[in-house]
């Protein structure tokens, strides 16, 4: 008995772990995987917005920006280093999506930017968004918010 409350405990902590990032979409040929964003401080006015998109298509795609329920706008961004400088622009014309390839946006990297943040994220909640690409169109999405210092969407994760 003890064994079968042992198995039993176990699948619902797998459940439990699968369906908190079980936030995964397709359109079209592209597959976007676990959209994540951190919890924000008080007054904060812009939150960074993370996810991978997989182009299964053989043609580009390109991701153009956003809306969300949060946030005035959803803009796409690249931080880079340059001569040891760590420089962060926004990419008016979208992050291209090739063919045959994963593109993740993630912190430090290409990655989207929730700006005029109209309320505080906080930890465990999930924010809808509309990402919105060249070929593919809208995609309605949903980002669960991480902890202030999470790396990757993992981190903040808690069961």
């Amino acid at each position: 008995m003890n064994a079968l409350i042992r198995m039993s405990a176990a699948l619902a902590f797998s459940f439990a772990g699968f369906s908190a990032f079980a936030n995964d979409y397709t359109a079209g040929p592209l597959k976007l995987e676990q959209p994540w964003t951190r919890a924000t401080p008080a007054g904060a006015k812009i939150a960074g917005g993370y996810l991978a998109v997989t182009n299964t298509g053989s043609a580009p795609d390109r991701l153009l920006g956003g809306t969300s329920e949060v946030s005035g706008k959803v803009e796409i961004h690249e931080m880079a280093m340059k001569e040891g400088v760590m420089t962060m622009r926004g990419l008016p014309e979208g992050l291209e999506i090739k063919p045959g390839e994963k593109t993740e946006l993630k912190p430090g990297s290409y990655h989207l930017m929730l700006m005029d943040l109209k309320r505080q994220l906080k930890e465990g909640e999930s924010i809808k968004a509309t990402l919105n690409f060249e070929k593919a169109g809208p995609v309605a999405v949903e980002f669960s918010v991480q902890s202030v210092g999470a790396r990757t969407p993992a981190a903040g994760h808690k069961h």
